[in-house]
């Protein structure tokens, strides 16, 4: 069972952001991986709670990410996830530098991979600058509601603007699905993030409706 993600590893992350009925419905279905990560999105922790990430480690046995985007707080949100058994947590990039040096130092104590979501930083790599302690991954988000706008794209140029600095993992997220996470590997990132979506939603991603069975495996031939 993969317990940590390694460096020269390019992962698929799939994030469930609606109900634990869709959890208990989708995830049976989709076959472990190691290149495989599940996440626990924001949207379906504040509905489900803790309780919410730890149905997803009762049914995966594969990497978890724990999406709390801690804004303050980090010693106790950060035990939050290490008590559900996630493997990584994430912290949002608008958080404070003391917030976000001590979400760091937390994570490496628990053993847990911290991950600063840089949705709605303009500039991510002056944001890590101060820190005394580094992230193990940095996320490069366009958020859902910025899909609409057409001119919002993924700021791939941040990918190579934070490795100039830091060895760190980076993920992208925004409007990917099955036909686009080629071009987020193409573009540097070790991590694409699918969201799960409803036939009706808006945003891309990959429709609940799909087999995934057969859909997880023909998008692990990209990475």
């Amino acid at each position: 069972m993969s317990r940590t993600f390694l460096d020269n590893q390019r992962y698929v992350q799939i994030a469930f952001n609606h109900t634990a009925a869709d959890v208990l419905r989708i995830l049976p279905k989709i076959p472990y991986d190691p290149r495989l990560i599940i996440e626990a999105g924001t949207p379906f922790i504040k509905r489900e709670g803790i309780a919410g990430i730890r149905l997803i480690r009762r049914l995966w046995r594969g990497l978890l990410v724990a999406d709390l985007k801690v804004t303050d707080g980090a010693y106790e949100e950060v035990g939050f996830a290490y008590s559900a058994e996630a493997n990584a947590v994430t912290a949002a990039g608008t958080a404070p530098t003391e917030t976000l040096d001590f979400f760091n130092e937390i994570c490496e104590k628990y053993g847990l991979i911290s991950m600063i979501d840089m949705l709605g930083q303009e500039n991510p790599l002056r944001k890590l600058l101060p820190l005394k302690f580094k992230p193990k991954a940095v996320v490069i988000h366009k958020g859902r509601d910025e899909e609409i706008n057409p001119r919002s794209i993924i700021r791939f140029k941040d990918i190579n603007k934070v490795r100039s600095k830091y060895g760190v993992l980076i993920s992208v997220a925004g409007g990917l699905n099955q036909d686009s996470v080629r071009k987020a590997y193409f573009n540097g990132a070790d991590i694409a993030i699918l969201n799960i979506v409803k036939p009706s939603d808006e945003n891309k991603g990959l429709i609940d409706t799909v087999n995934f069975r057969s859909l997880i495996p023909s998008i692990l031939k990209e990475v």
